[in-house]
């Protein structure tokens, strides 16, 4: 068992940006990544719509013998992580805005959310804000197109920086001094914010807890892989390969159809 690949899906590339954690932190494990690009943006399913691409994907790499499922799409984990673990047996790890952090350390009780629909509209997210502002002023705000133009090869556009900062703007007049990443997508987003932000502004995301919530998970249930070869990671898409191709060398992108 503890030899078996540990599975990542999100509905594009953004699921990288944590894939590359998990690697930094687990070298000698192996992974399978899917990007369900075909069915991307995920913010713009149904709530059904995204329970039947998790599971359709969930149900392939159990196929494919995983040991653990990473669900490394906000907008997946809020709709679809309850229905997976009870209709599979192996462990899940989801993710979450990272609220929690930026609330505990904010100074001006002022903390700035940048996020998908499905993600700020979620009952979880509702719920985590709930419990971790108390005190604290939040701002949501949508950042509607930023994963469409990532995905589409303009990460590193001027028009994406224009965009990110009719988002941000108004949250730094606000007085925020947190800004939390509440997409996978968006951590590839960082030096552009870094350079557009003032210093004093802090940028959070969950990947660095996320990836450790996995070690620990693998730990408890006696799941790591005892090799000490470096792992291999498997790439697929479901759909164009060019988005993967940005940040994945294109002989290692493999096409995939889960209907």
């Amino acid at each position: 068992m503890s030899d078996r690949p540990i599975g990542v899906f999100d509905s594009g590339v953004g699921g990288l940006s944590l894939l590359r954690e998990l690697r930094s932190l687990l070298p000698n494990e192996d992974f399978i990544y899917i990007s369900d690009n075909a069915f991307a943006p995920y913010g713009a399913l149904s709530p059904d719509d995204i329970r039947k691409r998790s599971q359709a994907l969930t149900h392939w790499l159990c196929e494919q013998s995983c040991k653990i499922i990473v669900v490394a799409c906000n907008t997946a984990t809020t709709n679809a992580i309850e229905s997976l673990r009870k209709t599979h047996p192996i462990p899940f790890v989801g993710i979450e805005p990272a609220i929690k952090p930026a609330a505990l350390q904010t100074k001006t009780g002022v903390v700035g959310v940048l996020a998908t629909k499905g993600t700020l509209s979620s009952g979880l997210f509702h719920q985590t804000s709930t419990s971790y502002g108390q005190g604290v002023r939040i701002l949501e705000k949508e950042g509607k197109h930023l994963v469409e133009m990532i995905e589409s090869g303009k990460l590193h556009s001027k028009e994406i920086e224009q965009l990110l900062q009719s988002y941000i703007q108004p949250m730094i007049e606000q007085g925020a001094d947190h800004l939390v990443l509440g997409c996978t997508h968006y951590p590839f987003l960082t030096p552009i914010l870094t350079r557009i932000l003032p210093q004093h502004i802090k940028i959070v995301d969950c990947n660095g807890a996320v990836a450790k919530q996995v070690e620990r998970v693998l730990n408890k249930r006696e799941l790591g892989c005892e090799s000490q070869h470096l792992g291999n990671i498997t790439y697929f898409c479901t759909g164009d390969s060019q988005s993967m191709r940005q940040f994945v060398s294109s002989d290692e992108v493999n096409t995939l159809s889960i209907p």
